[in-house]
Order: structure tokens, then sequence, then C-alpha cells
């Protein structure tokens, strides 16, 4: 009941003390509140895992896959506690909700009830944990990196700093060099350093910028078979390898070059544009009937320069990322394939039929590229590269960059055959070819992105 002395409308509030019962019970509930976000940490990672295997398993392996890990850690934690209660097995093995996990990873908005059930959310902050683990495997500090704001005249804020002029930006105020201009001068004038401190508009200096140089990169990734073959130095197939790198750079890209493009292209012997939501479900191409598991460099470098053709950007780039030098490449006139035949009788040439490229779009959820080239000619040597195929790539490879577009390639191989072709192929395109560790992909490709936008960076601020 309001007093005659409480302002009209106005309302009377009685607060109570929480007994011992009631401050143990809010206790209780924060510590589930952090066990469900322990708990949580570790059903992400355990996704993330499962969702860079080739063979991405159905939500319902999901579950079997998250419960054994969950009651392994729960075992653990017994052991390491030497608990009276020891860590649930099977179907009980969740975060004490009784709930399934995946139920709850879908209501939490992680999951979505689709083969493909990464939701968007789930798919940025596991790719983010990818980012994250990777970055802090460089070294710390080398690039310094950081996030693009547009501030004054340009987009890119600079380490350098100016003299401050009256108008511009205040918000690009350099204050530690500022600071330190009223201390030299405050010394120079005889003066005695006292805070606070007298800052004349003399002093002030503001970051220079410039306007970001855009880049487009087309990340062309290999998909023939032999990509699914486990790394010697590591646990990670080489696809898997590969897709680890990709997420991390593109959510890279987004977060802190949100001016740059980044696409990816996976192809075998024919090629395809991949959506960036789909880089956890590339799988490699099956040996059999079809033949899309031979290399077609050809077919990576022709679609690539149709996407770079379309963007705006001044700086164009492809990456190749293989395994294997090329197998096939592609047949543009008829004369072509007479006459490889009249040389090689047995030559196989292969077209795909409507039924393969409609099962290649629901299983791979890859539109192959037809347009480029329809007639295939395939010819896998062991340990070396066919003439016409590696004559045919390489004057593609010159095509592109003609175009001004740059080349570059990474190798995930042992051999020295493509060591030795790949070198020959840069030659003609003055690109650059890295013979890497697979296990090291991730760590090599976003090391060759940030000093690629580095390099373009310098060279733009020199012109400027």
């Amino acid at each position: 009941m309001a007093s005659r002395n409480d302002a009209p409308g106005s309302k009377k509030f009685v607060y109570f003390p929480l007994d011992k019962e009631g401050q143990e019970q809010k206790q209780q509930s924060q510590e589930d509140r952090e066990l469900q976000r322990d708990v949580l940490d570790k059903l992400l990672k355990a996704l993330g895992r499962e969702a860079l295997r080739e063979k991405t398993p159905s939500l319902q392996e999901l579950e079997q896959t998250l419960q054994g890990a969950m009651s392994q850690e729960q075992e653990q934690q017994s052991m390491q506690q030497k608990s009276a209660q020891s860590g649930s097995k099977g179907e009980n093995a969740d975060d004490g909700s009784g709930m399934p996990l995946v139920r709850q990873l879908i209501q939490k908005g992680y999951l979505k009830d689709s083969p493909k059930w990464l939701s968007a959310k789930g798919f940025n902050t596991i790719g983010s944990r990818i980012l994250s683990d990777v970055m802090k495997a460089l070294k710390a500090g080398e690039y310094g990196m950081h996030e693009t704001q547009d501030l004054g005249n340009g987009s890119l804020v600079l380490d350098t700093s100016k003299k401050y002029e009256p108008g511009d930006d205040i918000r690009l105020l350099n204050v530690p060099k500022s600071l330190l201009n009223t201390i030299q001068r405050t010394l120079k004038d005889g003066g005695d350093i006292k805070l606070p401190l007298k800052i004349d508009v003399e002093d002030f200096e503001e970051h220079e910028t410039m306007q970001d140089v855009r880049v487009a990169v087309v990340y062309c990734i290999d998909l023939s078979s032999t990509m699914r073959y486990s790394s010697m130095y590591g646990d990670m197939s080489r696809i898997e390898a590969a897709k680890r790198a990709l997420w991390s750079l593109y959510l890279l890209n987004r977060k802190f070059f949100p001016s740059d493009s980044v696409y990816i292209v996976g192809f075998g012997a024919l090629a395809s544009k991949v959506l960036p939501q789909d880089i956890p479900y590339l799988k490699t191409f099956e040996p059999g009937a079809d033949f899309l598991h031979y290399t077609n460099y050809q077919a990576a470098f022709r679609l690539a320069s149709k996407i770079l053709q379309k963007d705006g950007a001044m700086n164009k780039r492809i990456v190749l990322v293989t395994d294997g030098h090329p197998s096939a490449c592609f047949i543009d006139e008829k004369s072509e394939q007479d006459k490889i035949l009249a040389e090689r009788p047995y030559s196989h040439f292969y077209t795909p039929d409507r039924q393969t490229l409609d099962t290649v779009k629901q299983d791979n959820s890859m539109s192959l590229d037809v347009a480029s080239g329809e007639l295939v000619y395939l010819c896998y040597r062991y340990r070396q590269v066919d003439q016409y195929i590696g004559e045919r790539t390489i004057v593609e490879a010159k095509k592109v960059h003609s175009m001004n577009i740059d080349i570059d390639t990474i190798m995930i191989s042992e051999e020295d055959s493509l060591l030795g072709y790949v070198n020959e192929m840069e030659k003609y395109v003055k690109g650059r070819s890295y013979y890497i560790n697979p296990a090291d992909i991730d760590k090599v490709l976003l090391n060759d992105y940030l000093n690629n936008k580095k390099q373009q960076t310098i060279r733009a601020r020199s012109q400027w």
C-alpha cells in the first residue's frame, strides 16, 4: 500500500534478503550455466572434427559421436576428481537435461535438421574457432593485422603517422605519438613534466590512411581421388586439411578484409564453383565410370578466370592447391582429337552425361562447368606428365596470365615429377610455387594470403 508521503502514481518495492538456501540455489544455478557452456565448448569442438570429415556423417551418426565424446569426457573427469559419481554412457551421456545432444544443438541454433547440418551460426562459430587455432600457430604480431574501419579518406589505417591537420577526423589521432611530442616539446622548452600535460595542437599526430587495395583470389582445390589419402604428417587426409584451411581463410577474409573477394573452385576432370557454406561438405570424386577423378588444371584455370573477369578488383590471383600433376585437358576442336587418335589409337576421351551432372549436383553440391569445355582427354602417366596435356595446360596458364591474373601453386605431394612440372609452368606466368608439408596447408594458405595482401598494400602505398 502506498503511504500519504508517496508521490502520486509511484510504487513501493520491498526487497527480501536471500536466505542461505536461496543463495546456494543461485550459486548452483550459476555453476550449472557454466557447466553448460563448458559442455557446449566440447560439443562444438567435436562438431568441428566431424564437419571436416570427407564423408559427412548423418545426424544419427553425429549423435552417437557426440554421445561418445561426452561419455569419454565424463569418465576422465570422474577419474580425475575421484568422485563417487561415475560418468554415464550411451544414451544418458548428455549434459544432464536428458535431451539428445543434436536436438539441443538444433535448439541453440548451431545445427539444422538437414544432410548439411551446420547452420549459419554453427558455420561461423566453428570456423572462427578453427581460424583462432591456425592464427595461434603463426607468429604473433608478424603481420600487424587489424580489422578495417571506414575512417577519414581511406579504409586502411597504416602504422605510420603525420602531423594532424585541423578538420581531419579526430578519431585517427595517434595518441601515444601525440603525448610523446608534448613531452619532447616541454623538455626542449626547459619546462617540467607535470600532470595534467598541456597539449598543444601542434603536438597532434594522426595515423595515415589509404584506400584499401582490393584483391580477388580464387582458390582452386584439387578434388581428384588421391586427395583422400592421409597425410604422413597428421591424422587428417589432404582434402580434410584443405577444407580446414579454406574454412578459416574465408572467415579471415570476411572479418579482416571484407573488401577483398575470396572464391572457391573445386576441380577434377571438370570444375565447379563452391559456395563458402559448402566448404565443409567438399569431397573427392570417386574413381569409376565417370572419370571425374582425373586432374584437369585447364578446367580450374578457365572457370577461375571467368569468375575473376566479373570482379572489379585491381589485383586478381589464382591459387592452385593440388597433390598431382595434370592428367586431363579439354579438346576444343575435332581436329585435335583426330590427331591424338592417329598417334595413339587407344587414347581415352570423356564427356559427362546429364545423369552424371545431376548426380554430382545432388551428392557433391557442385554444378560442373561444361561451358568451358565438354570433351576431356584423359591420360594418366605414372610420375610424368603427358606431353599433350602438359603443353595445353601451359598454354591455358599463359592465356590467364595475359589477362593480368597471377597464378601461384601450392603442392601437397611428395612427387618430384609434380614439383618439376609446376616449376616449369610457373616460369611462363612468373608465378610462385610452394612445396609444402600437407599438414601445414592451413598455416601456409593464411600466411600466403596475408603476405600477398601486405605486399599489395605496400605497393599501392608507394604509388600513392
